[in-house]
């Protein structure tokens, strides 16, 4: 039977639609919950500025809730279609800037990085969180671990001086119950500093749970933790 030029593009659609809805339905593993402490963002590499509402208070920012695959791997932009929508989250815009602040160059209000996070994160876990949902799971995940609580109950506190690595992972451990992973940056000095924190959380983006796998990041068995 000899198909005509409609049928063969409503074919053509229907293959599409279907290979977006599978992409849709692939499962992740866990989730990488990263939070990033400002003064060292501001001394790494990347220029920094302070979003429009001013000065970030001197705590840890969330910088995404990434799905990823226990084979190291992770999906990205899973969904064109799936545009962030400022709307859908106008009641949590407060916390967010907040608790989720920019400090990209030039100066602005965060949606150009909440957008970001959403398109080539978030939509790869839209067949556990919708938009909402999504933002106000890391929302909630922050204020469980609330790290620097944990950090300068053992001590630990953002005054420029070295601590050992060890002393974080298990300050922060003994806080939230699981292993972090810690990211450094090397500053102009040649110091060693915290630059972010990886906890992993199960698939519904509720509990932290053990790292399936962990990243190997470069740092020193003494780090800065930098003022800011």
């Amino acid at each position: 039977m000899k198909l005509n030029s409609f049928s063969i593009i409503v074919i053509k659609l229907l293959m599409l639609q279907y290979l977006s809805a599978l992409c849709l339905s692939q499962d992740f593993d866990f989730f990488y919950f990263v939070q990033q402490w400002p003064g060292a963002y501001c001394d790494t590499k990347h220029s920094c500025c302070y979003p429009k509402t001013g000065k970030p208070i001197a705590d840890f920012g969330i910088h995404g809730l990434w799905p990823n695959y226990k084979d190291g791997g992770y999906p990205s932009d899973c969904d064109p279609d799936s545009r962030f929508d400022k709307s859908e989250i106008s009641d949590l815009i407060g916390r967010l800037e907040k608790e989720w602040p920019t400090l990209s160059c030039p100066s602005n209000d965060g949606t150009k990085f909440w957008t970001h996070e959403w398109v080539k994160h978030g939509t790869c876990s839209e067949s556990e969180l919708g938009q909402r949902e999504y933002f106000e799971a890391a929302l909630k995940l922050k204020e469980k671990a609330n790290l620097l609580r944990a950090l300068t109950n053992a001590g630990i506190k953002p005054n420029d001086e070295c601590y050992e690595l060890q002393d974080i992972k298990d300050a922060i451990k003994e806080a939230v119950g699981f292993t972090p992973g810690i990211e450094c940056n090397v500053d102009s000095s040649h110091n060693s500093q915290l630059y972010q924190v990886y906890l992993c959380v199960e698939t519904s983006g509720t509990d932290f749970v053990e790292c399936p796998l962990l990243q190997r990041f470069k740092c020193g068995s003494s780090i800065q933790f930098p003022k800011f």
